[in-house]
């Protein structure tokens, strides 16, 4: 029988980006993926549940059997016809299952009689990979020189943050923007999803002097900072981004009006406005509490009169006076609180063209 290839080299399949193919059931897949994974799973959830139950009760040997009766014929063929697809637009993509056992050997060997080509397994399969990857997010957050961006609530840190080499976009990986009024049209990541990606995008960044990351609190949503990165990054130099008001308004109504009016109108068009609007209301209803109930009554009726501005004319100007009362008085005396707590770690300040001078010069060393 053709011995067909085995892959274990983790670190160079997440730095070249090698497209992936999850033969997991649904489930596990849902738990827990790659970004660069495609899923087209050899069985489906109840298919292994079935063939679990069997190994429990029978052995290995009749789980093997019903298996094979669970995926034959017509269905066969349609997984099969799933997995080429994969590879005739993946020329140079490597299949695994959970564990890089039976479900992959197998995989990999009906692809091979069908096709004659040996297209590669991953050796301990997303387990090994996972592991590799947990193992990384731990020595990378204690090993890399960090330095970290901050600045005022519309400030235009995530801008700054990609005009910078050798940056990760926590909040980007988080798909959240780290404030009540941070949810994105799509919903988070899980908490392993975004640890993988966080990894990924760590190991990719190993050879530089300098890792940027903006300042971020225990939590990006529903998403948890692993405690070793949060712990690494509490103690790194913090470079502040200097906005005026005005800057910063013109930044938040770009961002939280056109900006997500436009997601969420793509997504869905007949709901899209609706779901805009909603989107306003229920990230106001957030921190009410903290607004008071009297500045928050004024603030929803004048978020009522700027909806329904936008709507009939697409004029934005009633957003103006929420913006700029949730920026100076509700987000800027959260800020001075915290940003004098971390004063002794600043080493610099500035707008973004003096920042990305700043780093990207012999002026910063740690």
């Amino acid at each position: 029988m053709t011995e067909l290839p085995v892959i274990d080299n983790y670190e160079a399949l997440f730095v070249n980006n090698t497209p992936l193919l999850d033969t997991r059931a649904p489930i596990e897949f849902s738990r827990g993926a790659f970004p660069n994974a495609q899923h087209a799973p050899l069985m489906t959830n109840d298919e292994r549940e079935q063939v679990g139950t069997c190994y429990q009760n029978i052995g290995k040997e009749a789980a093997l059997e019903l298996g094979h009766q669970l995926v034959s014929g017509q269905v066969k063929e349609q997984r099969l016809d799933a997995w080429m697809a994969f590879f005739q637009n993946n020329s140079n993509g490597i299949l695994y299952c959970f564990r890089g056992g039976l479900r992959s050997q197998i995989t990999q060997r009906w692809i091979f009689e069908r096709s004659g080509i040996a297209y590669p397994r991953i050796k301990g399969g997303y387990k090994a990979m996972r592991r590799f990857l947990i193992d990384e997010l731990e020595t990378l957050s204690e090993k890399l020189n960090f330095v970290v961006i901050g600045g005022q609530t519309g400030a235009g840190k995530t801008l700054l943050l990609n005009r910078l080499s050798g940056s990760v976009d926590l909040e980007g990986l988080a798909n959240h923007r780290g404030s009540a009024f941070g949810n994105d049209v799509e919903p988070q990541p899980t908490q392993i999803n975004f640890e993988n990606a966080l990894a990924i995008q760590l190991i990719k960044n190993k050879q530089q002097s300098l890792v940027v990351l903006e300042d971020e609190g225990a939590n990006i949503g529903t998403i948890h900072i692993p405690d070793v990165l949060k712990l690494k990054v509490q103690s790194s130099k913090l470079v502040v981004l200097k906005a005026s008001v005005d800057e910063r308004i013109e930044l938040s109504l770009k961002t939280y009006v056109a900006d997500m009016h436009d997601k969420y109108c793509a997504l869905d068009a007949q709901q899209g406005f609706e779901n805009f609007a909603n989107y306003w209301r229920e990230s106001l209803g957030k921190i009410r509490k903290r607004l008071g109930g009297v500045r928050y009554q004024g603030l929803i009726k004048i978020l009522e009169n700027a909806l329904s501005q936008y709507y009939s004319s697409g004029g934005a100007t009633l957003f103006l006076p929420i913006i700029e009362t949730l920026l100076v008085d509700y987000y800027d005396p959260m800020y001075a609180y915290q940003i004098n707590n971390k004063k002794d770690r600043i080493v610099f300040e500035g707008n973004s063209d003096e920042i990305v001078d700043f780093l990207e010069s012999s002026k910063f060393s740690l």
